[in-house]
């Protein structure tokens, strides 16, 4: 089973509930570093102070003072640093003083001195269960550089800054996953909220049946984002309300072009069969019911093309063409339809070459051509022009006849349509020619229009010219 992709809910809130758990995380880090820093500074600070006390006592100390009152000495020079404890030795590391319980031997053979104590130059480490943080220095014993110079080393415990750290660690974890918590609701409750619109206009769309594709989605009650949204889907709604109604009419006008052949069919039928007839009679019946096969069949056979076109199968086997040529071959083939109805045929323009599908354009061109004639009056032309104009072969066929009104011209391409709705179909056709005609121009990636007035009306065809 293909599993499915997690909702816009879903994906803003992890998305957004990870830059704000990011965020609080940098933040807390940050705060515990200031506050660490904050410590550390305030150790460098007592630190500093008590190797000034103890560089002052260094300084003022008598020549020939006794042992034991220059320890008193030393142990009062930082009497008010209680956390603090220190150690004084001599350039061959014995020792001269150290605050009683302090055992800072180990760390004075192993750190390295430094010129001066900062946030960089502390150090770390553990003795009996108890933290530090100290550094050692060199100093002279009267504040002069020398080759007898003292090894002070300094320190103070930390162990109550670092228990505050760890409690503050604790609360801020806790602090962190309430408040992330918090968020990640907050957030997937504001883009439930938000995608509100959304959901209405699910439910909107859901209404729509197909009795029902007047309706349209109001573009003033959905949010800026949507209004693209909403545009496309009425747009989509108004080609299908369009090809719904083309297919509704569609259906209707076959059903009645196919009728009347049928219909013919079963009462000429009916009629042979209602008594004995002779021979040529049989025939005459079966060569009119064979009128009406051939009918059918040429309608059937037109809507399998254009059902083609519909679908993008017509592959044209391109040649060239010379349109004149061809023009001249139909006026040929009209012409005795053309002598009957008395109506001229006239060609004007040069020779103008394309390169298509000789048979597609031969039809194209014939089912354009009889319309003419068939609406052309007794005693009237119909003229074809043929001229060159911006890379493209135009073909014009125009004649004289009863003006085509504009809510018509804009469908008289359409299958089966018809200007006059009571008008039945007769010798003219099933009203498939023009929609085959504009097929066959547009999979030549040609243009097929319209035009009329109340001289004449004009069908004008635009393909892609080749050299003759």
């Amino acid at each position: 089973m293909e599993r499915r992709p997690p909702s816009l809910a879903v994906r803003l809130t992890v998305s957004i509930g990870a830059v704000i758990t990011v965020v609080l995380l940098t933040f807390g880090w940050i705060v515990e570093r200031s506050i660490n820093n904050h410590f550390i500074q305030q150790d460098v600070d007592e630190l500093n102070a008590v190797v000034q006390a103890l560089s002052h006592t260094l300084a003022t100390r008598p020549t020939n003072i006794a042992p034991a009152e220059l320890s008193e000495r030393f142990a009062n020079a930082a009497s008010g640093h209680h956390n603090a404890e220190y150690r004084i030795s001599s350039g061959d590391g014995a020792e001269i003083y150290a605050t009683p319980g302090s055992n800072l031997d180990r760390f004075a053979r192993i750190a390295k001195p430094v010129k001066k104590i900062t946030i960089d130059t502390v150090g770390i480490w553990k003795d009996h269960g108890q933290t530090f943080r100290g550094a050692v220095l060199r100093a002279s014993p009267d504040g002069s550089p020398g080759e007898d110079m003292l090894t002070i080393t300094v320190a103070t415990g930390i162990n109550f800054h670092l228990h505050y750290l760890e409690s503050f660690r604790t609360y801020l974890r806790i602090i962190t996953i309430a408040a992330c918590l918090i968020a990640i609701l907050a957030t997937w409750l504001a883009v439930h909220q938000g995608h509100a619109p959304i959901r209405r206009i699910s439910r909107e769309i859901r209404r729509i049946r197909s009795d029902q594709l007047h309706i349209r989605l109001q573009l003033s009650d959905v949010p800026a984002e949507l209004a693209e949204l909403a545009t496309s889907f009425n747009e989509m709604l108004d080609r299908l309300e369009a090809v719904f109604r083309r297919l509704s009419d569609f259906s209707g006008d076959i059903a009645h072009e196919l009728r009347t052949p049928i219909t013919n069919l079963k009462t000429q039928t009916e009629v042979a069969l209602s008594q004995s007839r002779g021979v040529e009679q049989y025939r005459e019946i079966l060569y009119s019911n064979l009128e009406e096969y051939e009918r059918m069949a040429k309608m059937v056979g037109d809507m399998l093309f254009l059902a083609q076109a519909d679908n993008d199968l017509l592959k044209p086997e391109l040649v060239k063409i010379d349109l004149a040529t061809e023009i001249r071959n139909l006026f040929d083939y009209f012409g005795a339809w053309a002598e009957e109805r008395d109506v001229a045929l006239e060609l004007i323009g040069e020779h103008v070459c394309i390169l298509g599908d000789r048979l597609m354009i031969r039809r194209a061109l014939s089912n354009v051509l009889s319309n003419a004639i068939r609406y052309t009056p007794t005693g009237q032309a119909v003229i074809v022009t043929l001229k060159l104009a911006k890379k493209a072969a135009v073909v014009r066929v125009k004649n004289p006849g009863p003006i085509i009104r504009a809510e018509h011209l804009s469908r008289i391409f359409e299958r089966f349509y018809r200007t006059d709705a009571s008008r039945k179909r007769g010798a003219e056709g099933a009203g498939l020619g023009l929609a085959i005609a504009k097929s066959i121009v547009e999979a030549h990636s040609g243009e097929i229009h319209a035009s009329s007035t109340v001289q004449a009306t004009e069908f004008e065809i635009r393909l892609p010219i080749a050299g003759c």
